[in-house]
């Protein structure tokens, strides 16, 4: 696909202005120029263009926030002085993989004030001599060449993740979805607090029900058994004021006689 075309459909109903990161790798530059960019992305902090083919930046338009610039694995051999007065804000640049020789070709950047990390991997000027005391003597401002200090040192994964940052969105949001996740966890820990409670609460009443209901059947027991007794008791009574009855009767006849 043309770079071009590409860049255009990257806009996804965007206007240029709105456009803070474009990433075009893998396209094609019909001239090796840059194609479909324009002074309109005056928004634009990261820009990315890796093997597309290119091999000059000079049509790159104006970009004064661009503050990363990957234009790894193309056909770049020099050229790089109109950097400094299109990126001014320039802090890393990645020309890993392109045709630069000379330590020359690397000169002009000292116009890139800001400029803190430069990566030159694969490149045959990265083969020269005291390559990287030569770097770091042309450019004071560097930091970080090819991922690496003066001292050897690598760049610290708080930057690199500070980059990662900056492509997923604004700063913040990680913040805010920390607090949505300790306010559900705390809304979770209320919610187990709250079960716990209704379960001790319910056996709690499940156990004062249970010893009301032996009460009642120790109750019940003792009313069938006092119904009981009144039973032989008057049971006792009738028969009783029977035999009495049978011995007046007996009487009665003898007396006849």
């Amino acid at each position: 696909m043309e770079m071009k075309k590409r860049i255009s459909l990257e806009l996804r109903n965007r206007k240029p202005a709105e456009v803070v990161e474009l990433v075009v790798d893998n396209c094609h530059s019909a001239d090796g120029e840059v194609e479909g960019l324009t002074d309109e992305y005056t928004e634009l902090e990261i820009l990315s263009m890796v093997n597309v083919g290119l091999s000059s930046l000079s049509k790159l338009p104006s970009l004064p926030k661009l503050r990363k610039l990957e234009v790894s694995d193309n056909i770049i051999s020099g050229g790089l002085d109109s950097l400094a007065e299109k990126c001014p804000n320039l802090t890393y640049l990645n020309l890993s993989g392109n045709k630069i020789k000379e330590m020359s070709s690397i000169e002009v950047l000292q116009n890139l004030k800001n400029l803190k990390s430069l990566d030159l991997y694969s490149c045959e000027v990265s083969t020269l001599d005291d390559y990287r005391e030569n770097v770091f003597e042309l450019l004071p401002h560097l930091t970080y060449l090819d991922g690496y200090d003066q001292e050897d040192n690598e760049v610290p994964d708080s930057e690199a993740d500070n980059d990662d940052d900056d492509e997923a969105g604004p700063h913040g949001d990680d913040d805010d979805d920390d607090e949505d996740d300790e306010e559900d966890e705390e809304d979770e820990d209320a919610s187990e607090g709250d079960e716990d409670e209704v379960g001790l609460s319910y056996l709690m009443k499940e156990g004062i029900q249970d010893e009301e209901d032996d009460g009642d059947y120790v109750e019940e027991e003792e009313e069938d058994e006092e119904d009981e007794e009144d039973g032989d008791v008057d049971g006792a009574d009738v028969r009783g004021e029977k035999r009495k009855r049978d011995a007046e009767d007996e009487g009665d006849d003898d007396d006849d006689e």
